[in-house]
């Protein structure tokens, strides 16, 4: 996928998960998401302060976490969503369209993060938001080639993986069928639609 592919992907998905929170009551918007620690008021405030960042942001917030990667995303996201979340809707309509990048990522980054947030939101809450088939593929082979700690591809390694929705494939072993968005999922150490994973070896990523 190109970069303008990219930025389209990560613009149209950052409006539509701004209409999800819009549609919210408050109550909602203090239950827990997806993410472990997180609240949904806490992803919807990182998720849209990603083009926010600065180096200088970023070196603060591994100083209070005292450098462990994990631990910095968690403290900031939970210190940015102690706004309220009218300020939080009011950060996506001037934010959602920018081209800025934290500090050591490319657009894959904020794609990804917009991505899997967004699960992370409405999935606990019982609605659905389908991912774009190709922005999810691009955003996973990202993840795998990463492996950094923020992510556990490890999950992956013992398997062949297979995209039921579109021509992508990756690993060895034991095969996981599943639709790309769910693989994207279980790349980025979530849980998955377990309706939806098919093969021999899905007891293997569900059980790491």
């Amino acid at each position: 996928m190109d970069v303008e592919d990219v930025w389209r992907h990560i613009h149209q998905q950052r409006r539509e998960l701004a209409g999800v929170l819009r549609a919210l009551d408050s109550a909602t918007w203090d239950a827990p998401s997806a993410c472990a620690g997180w609240t949904v008021r806490d992803v919807a405030a990182h998720v849209i302060h990603s083009p926010q960042y600065r180096w200088r942001d970023f070196v603060a917030m591994m100083v209070r976490a005292r450098f462990d990667l994990n631990r910095a995303i968690l403290v900031d996201g939970q210190r940015l969503g102690t706004a309220p979340p009218a300020d939080i809707l009011d950060q996506f309509e001037r934010w959602d369209g920018s081209r800025s990048v934290p500090p050591t990522t490319t657009p894959l980054e904020p794609l990804i993060d917009v991505l899997v947030h967004t699960q992370d939101v409405v999935r606990p809450i019982g609605r659905e938001h389908p991912m774009p088939v190709d922005a999810a593929r691009a955003a996973t082979e990202r993840v795998l080639a990463k492996r950094q700690k923020v992510f556990a591809p490890h999950r992956l390694d013992a398997v062949r993986v297979v995209a039921t929705d579109t021509d992508w494939s990756r690993g060895s072993g034991p095969e996981v069928r599943a639709p790309m968005q769910e693989i994207l999922l279980l790349a980025t150490g979530r849980g998955c639609d377990r309706r939806l994973l098919e093969g021999d070896g899905s007891p293997l990523v569900l059980t790491a």
